[in-house]
């Protein structure tokens, strides 16, 4: 049996199995989970992402820092070619940390935020 028709059979069978999951209010008071997460969920996790965003900025411009002392270094001895590749890459991580948030954002259509619902 090969991955896809493992993949297809199992996909059939829960659709089979489980058809509460695919109608949003079923009938005669089934489960109808919130799609909020709690609020203490919610701030540990916002917590722990900013954190992250805050160790990739600090990384980026330890890395900026550290490739313009080589390229000095380096160009004290004449031989500077290779540090440019190496700040572009920096470069590029510090562009991908920057765009992490507003790109995640763009593509959820704000499904986290909390704006306009009841505290």
């Amino acid at each position: 049996m090969s991955f896809t028709s493992l993949s297809q059979y199992t996909a059939a069978y829960l659709v089979a199995r489980f058809p509460m999951a695919l109608d949003p209010e079923p009938a005669g008071g089934g489960i109808n989970p919130t799609p909020n997460a709690p609020g203490q969920l919610t701030t540990l996790v916002n917590k722990l992402l900013g954190l992250i965003a805050w160790a990739g900025t600090a990384a980026g411009v330890a890395g900026v820092l550290i490739t313009g002392t080589m390229m000095a270094i380096s160009v004290k001895r004449g031989e500077s070619s290779e540090h440019m590749s190496r700040l572009g890459l920096v470069l590029g991580g510090c562009i991908l940390v920057a765009v992490a948030g507003p790109l995640a954002n763009f593509f959820l259509g704000g499904a986290g935020t909390t704006e306009g619902q009841p505290q």
